[in-house]
This record gives structure tokens, sequence and C-alpha cells, in this order.
């Protein structure tokens, strides 16, 4: 009987750490560049910062500039990050933003799936 007992708690802890993972674990990583177009502060009891990259290009057919918007979020612990996204928005330069995708857009903890958590900008952009 304490077999069957310690064999439960293991595969019950097992599915704790592995759904765990998959809610709180990130997805992919990558990096996009563009114009920040907005930011902003949200969220009821836990506050996050919501905000657009404009990643720019050209449309297909015409050659024409083209506007294609990225969301992404940003916790609110990240205070560089927040400050240098904040620099970006008021005078226009582009930045590359670092990324890490989830597995699940939990509400609580922002309006995507995507979370900055690094940004460059300057000359090479």
């Amino acid at each position: 009987m304490k077999t069957v007992k310690i064999i439960f708690i293991s595969l019950v802890v097992l599915i704790l750490l592995v759904g765990g993972y998959y809610i709180f674990g990130s997805y992919s990583e990558g990096s996009r560049a563009g114009t920040i177009v907005k930011l902003s502060r949200r969220g009821v009891l836990v506050k996050t910062y919501e905000g657009q990259l404009n990643l720019g290009g050209f449309s297909g057919e015409t050659g024409s500039p083209a506007s294609s918007l990225w969301d992404f979020s940003v916790s609110s612990g990240q205070e560089d990050v927040i400050r240098q996204l904040e620099e970006a928005s008021l005078n226009g330069k582009r930045v590359k933003l670092y990324y890490k995708e989830k597995f699940f857009q939990l509400s609580w903890r922002g309006d995507t799936k995507y979370f900055v958590y690094k940004v460059e900008s300057g000359p090479q952009l």
C-alpha cells in the first residue's frame, strides 16, 4: 500500500512539473526589428506593459510602403527594457526587440504570448 502512495505522489509531482513547464516555460526565442508605435501599462492586479512594433516593409504588388504591426508584452519588473522602449517611442528610432514566446497566453501575465526581455537601438539598425 505504501508503494502505491509513493507511485501516485510521484506521478502527481511529475504532472505538475510538466504542466508548469508548459504554462511558464518558453516555446521559442527570437528577435524583430522596427519602430515602437505604442507602449501602455495595463492590468487590474498584475501590471504588464503592452506594445506594438511597426515592422514596416513594402507591398508585394505595388512596391509601396506597408505597415505590419506586431504585438508584444513586457513584464513589469523589466524597468531597463521599459525605459528603453519609452525612449525609442519618443524619438522614433528603429529598435531590435528580443523576445521569448510562451506556450500559453495567461490573462494575468499579459495580452500576448511574446515577452520582450532585451532591446537594442543604435546606428547598426
